[in-house]
């Protein structure tokens, strides 16, 4: 009996095969050139110089301010915008400075706020002249979402802003028990900022940026938010474009509560600054001014979500954390207007602490990073083309499917100019009340309806016809990889930090070509492991304010206000584009767009419109018909 010989091992693949199309060893070396990026933004590593300490010791008054914001906060407990309460809380600020010689100017302006309809606001400005036109602000919003009492939000910054304007009250003024409190006239003016509308979007804050007199004359503002909880004081800095205060502003506030507490302060995280500069967005009042140029931080010792109604009352406020932020504040004050050069207006980067990386360099590491894809599919492309790989087919799919989600993107936009949507400002509405519960059930499922018109329109072009064969997966795939390629040069041109949410997709999906033969789990795996950045993205709104589930509710909802830039929606419906036919591919439902021969007649709009009008009897005859005349 002859001798069974033993099974051959499966050999892999050879390099360039249908199975492996991927040039994995040109994807390995083009990462080589990304190492000068990285060395370029190591030396772009700088240490921002603060301003020198200021020559007096502050003389804040911590119990006083605590008083104040206790009265704030239990005598107008509801301060929501455009109620008879928040006209109290108005007269009651004026009268708080009007013992030290203030006379408050009011800018009175409406704003569309979510929730609230049009309501009428005011900014209340108490300003201390100095020998210079230009200005330093001070600034707390002294509404709340009417929750609670909102002692700490923002009842403490309104009273430190009063105490410390009580610092720079005119000459001649009598302070509360006869004592004087007149001091030299400061060098720079000084803007004592009371905001409306802060809890809803900074309106207040964005419509001085905008439009008040004194916005030119502005070298740096000091936001002063919810300063008197337990927590560690933080900073906040970031905008609603891509930018970010002078770093020596920044530092010096730093250092100035650094003195005062003992400890550095908090800060977004690397992560969390290159996600808000790739999605700027923030709560916080320093946030339009530093989109208009104008160096902007915030002080706050609470967390990114706004405190709860049990948790914002009277009795939770610190006196110590009051203290020593209003004492850090007063400090930052008189350091700036010490008259010493501030550099002015705002750039791109990620601060460390004491140390900043470039934004250009962080950008320059991000862009480099595309090389290593580019050059992987460009390979991939000319191997289709030396193959004579139908690829396109494949873009003319991709074609109706963007033709699809730019459908759904116009129905959408639609139902925001039609107000349909939640309507307002374009400022980030407030986190509390924010969901599906938030939006009209009636326009979720007309946009879903008429997003399945839309797919029946398109459909006829896409549902496969027969077998698919493997030189038409991997065109497929091809025409997918080129789309998200050219999606991702558009980010470049938009806003080069948004390539962090695009670039982990790019370069994991890259390989799906690659895992064809592999289980369902592991084309499964490498499919899903590629929603990263959008996911992180939405994780980042969900766990850093508290939405959970209802973060990507809140993110479409800063689109159809206005507040997220319309070029990010659009691009990001060409991602989904691409994203929709390597889903098809995975799941085995791809087909490349039919020839003349496969696909009949009449076009998509047509074969659907007939479908829905014309009877089945009738169709049958008329096919039938048709049949017989083309025999």
């Amino acid at each position: 009996m002859a001798a069974v010989p033993p099974p051959r091992e499966r050999r892999r693949p050879r390099r360039g095969s249908l199975q492996r199309p991927v040039n994995g060893r040109l994807y390995r070396g083009t990462w080589l050139l990304v190492a000068l990026p990285l060395l370029l933004a190591a030396f772009s590593v700088a240490r921002p110089t603060p301003l020198p300490p200021p020559n007096l010791p502050p003389a804040f008054d911590r119990t006083a301010a605590l008083e104040l914001a206790t009265e704030l906060a239990q005598s107008y407990p509801n301060r929501v915008p455009g109620t008879a309460t928040a006209l109290g809380a108005e007269r009651w600020f004026s009268e708080q400075l009007s013992p030290y010689g203030f006379t408050t100017q009011a800018e009175r302006f409406r704003a569309d706020v979510p929730g609230l309809g049009k309501v009428p606001l005011v900014n209340l400005l108490a300003i201390a002249p100095g020998r210079s036109q230009r200005a330093i602000v001070v600034m707390a919003h002294r509404d709340n979402a009417g929750a609670g009492p909102g002692a700490n939000d923002n009842a403490s910054g309104t009273a430190a802003l009063v105490e410390l304007a009580r610092a720079y009250a005119n000459p001649g003024a009598t302070a509360t028990g006869g004592a004087s409190r007149a001091r030299v006239q400061p060098i720079f003016t000084i803007i004592f900022l009371s905001t409306d509308g802060g809890a809803y979007g900074n309106l207040g804050a964005a419509h001085f940026a905008a439009h008040s007199p004194y916005r030119d004359g502005v070298i740096a503002v000091l936001d002063l938010d919810s300063i008197a909880s337990t927590g560690a004081p933080r900073l906040e800095f970031a905008g609603d474009t891509p930018r970010s205060p002078a770093a020596s502003l920044v530092e010096t506030v730093a250092a100035q509560i650094q003195q005062e507490t003992g400890h550095q302060p908090e800060r977004p995280s690397a992560l969390r600054q290159l996600i808000d500069l790739g999605f700027p967005f923030s709560l916080y009042g320093q946030a339009p001014f530093v989109a208009r140029g104008i160096p902007a931080v915030t002080v706050t010792s609470a967390g990114d979500r706004p405190p709860d109604a049990f948790s914002d009352t009277p009795l939770r406020l610190d006196l110590l954390r009051l203290g020593q932020l209003g004492r850090s504040a007063q400090n930052v004050l008189d350091a700036l207007d010490q008259g010493l050069d501030l550099a002015q207006g705002t750039s791109s980067y990620v601060y460390l602490g004491p140390r900043i990386i470039r934004g250009w360099a962080v950008e320059l590491v991000l862009i480099a990073a595309l090389l290593p894809y580019f050059a992987a599919v460009v390979d991939l492309f000319a191997r289709c083309r030396r193959r004579r790989l139908p690829v396109a087919p494949a873009l003319r799919s991709y074609r109706s499917r963007l033709g699809f989600w730019l459908w759904s993107g116009a129905v959408f936009f639609l139902f925001a100019v039609l107000g349909v949507w939640p309507q307002g400002a374009p400022r980030p509405p407030a986190i509390a009340g924010t969901g599906v519960q938030h939006w009209p059930a009636a326009g979720i499922l007309g946009l879903v309806a008429l997003m399945i018109v839309g797919w029946f329109v398109s459909r006829d072009r896409l549902l496969p016809r027969r077998t698919v064969r493997i030189e038409e997966e991997l065109a497929g795939h091809t025409g997918a990889l080129l789309a998200l390629g050219v999606a991702a040069l558009l980010v470049v041109a938009t806003n080069p930090f948004a390539l962090v949410f695009v670039l982990p997709a790019l370069h994991i999906w890259l390989w799906l070509p690659q895992v064809r033969a592999q289980p369902a789990w592991i084309r499964l795996a490498v499919l899903l492991a590629g929603f990263a950045g959008p996911l992180l993205l939405l994780w980042s709104f969900g766990a850093r304010y508290g939405l959970g589930l209802e973060a990507p509710w809140y993110v479409a909802e800063l689109f159809a206000l206005g507040y997220a830039p319309f070029p990010a929606f659009v691009i990001g419906l060409g991602f989904l584009a691409g994203a929709a036919q390597l889903v098809v591919l995975v799941v085995g439902r791809y087909a490349p767009y039919p020839d003349a021969l496969e696909r009949g007649r009449r076009g998509p709009i047509r074969s659907v419109l007939r479908r829905l009008l014309v009877p089945a009897q009738a169709r049958r005859a008329s096919e039938t018909e048709r049949s017989a005349l083309e025999s």
